[in-house]
């Protein structure tokens, strides 16, 4: 059992990050945020979808790219290398993180 001390040396030291879970996390929500492009792309018109990733991508024009039908093996791809990327971004935060609290 430890005594109260310890506990409180315990509680201050920050803990490290699972690059894994944070990876997975970071995945998951980039993949909720692709999603949520599909569907803004199937209920809103052409121009209105325009209007909308125009402000978010601060002004660049997406209008001659942007297409409103996209192949299902696409949009499998896109899923599957949204969340990859998302997951190593998230490890590679964890990663850093622990890194950095070594030498803090």
């Amino acid at each position: 059992m430890k005594n109260s001390n310890e506990s409180l040396q315990s509680k201050k030291q920050p803990q490290t990050l699972n690059p894994i879970r944070l990876g997975f996390a970071v995945g998951c929500v980039v993949v909720l945020f692709y999603l949520g492009c599909m569907l803004t792309m199937a209920t809103v018109s052409h121009e209105q979808a325009v209007t909308f990733f125009n402000s978010l991508l601060h002004g660049l024009d997406v209008e001659p790219i942007l297409r409103k039908a996209v192949p299902a093996n696409e949009v499998c791809l896109g899923l599957v290398s949204t969340f990859v990327l998302g997951w190593l971004g998230g490890a590679a935060v964890a990663g850093f993180y622990n890194l950095g609290r070594r030498f803090s």
